[in-house]
């Protein structure tokens, strides 16, 4: 049976940078992008969606991804600029700056999902599910998560009782009943509704 690999390119001409996020729907930490130039003949049958993949398939490909890129960024916003921005800003503005901070200046942007705010001088196009499409957005998706990941594991070691180690603030059961049972620490994003009643929690614990 023939291996199906992602795509390798939305238009052969030109440089092809694929950005993805992770941590969006956390409520803690920061968010994280990444921006990736793969070559055109590059190929590995794992590469997919982070999300399909285990966490020893995304370390492996990171690993691969990073040896074999021709330029790759990885960025992020804390969660104080998300409170400040919210999310979905503050997400493209990490994909911005990942794309900026690129050893090689792409001429067309490959975007996961359906919203960005236009580069000044680099075209885009938005794929929604891009990441399960094409293999430059899978790879930042993959870089976004790892880095991400490795992030909220060490913060879990100052801050145990949140299990970030696990659920890598993501809004688990145990993340919220930990919330309300320890109060809300200076990593979680006070724009996120983190109490049951909000309104009448206290948002950080000292």
């Amino acid at each position: 049976m023939a291996t199906t690999y992602l795509k390798a390119y939305f238009q052969k001409d030109g440089i092809e940078a694929g950005c993805d996020e992770a941590g969006r729907g956390c409520l803690a930490g920061p968010v994280y992008a990444a921006a990736v130039i793969l070559p055109k003949r590059f190929k590995h049958e794992l590469l997919d969606d982070s999300k399909k993949l285990s966490h020893a398939q995304r370390l492996e490909l990171r690993d691969v991804i990073e040896k074999k890129a021709i330029a790759y960024s990885v960025a992020r916003l804390t969660h104080k600029e998300i409170d400040r921005y919210n999310i979905l800003n503050a997400s493209i503005k990490a994909m911005h700056k990942a794309v900026k901070s690129l050893d090689v200046n792409p001429t067309r942007l490959l975007i996961d999902g359906n919203r960005f705010t236009a580069h000044a001088t680099i075209p885009h196009h938005c794929i929604i599910k891009g990441d399960g499409i094409y293999a430059s957005i899978a790879a930042a998706s993959i870089l976004a998560k790892t880095y991400r990941d490795e992030y909220m594991e060490g913060l879990h070691k100052k801050y145990p009782y949140y299990a970030w180690d696990s659920n890598k603030g993501y809004p688990t059961k145990a993340h919220r009943n930990a919330i309300v049972e320890h109060g809300a620490c200076n990593y979680h994003r006070r724009s996120f509704r983190l109490y049951p009643d909000q309104e009448k929690s206290p948002l950080l614990k000292k």
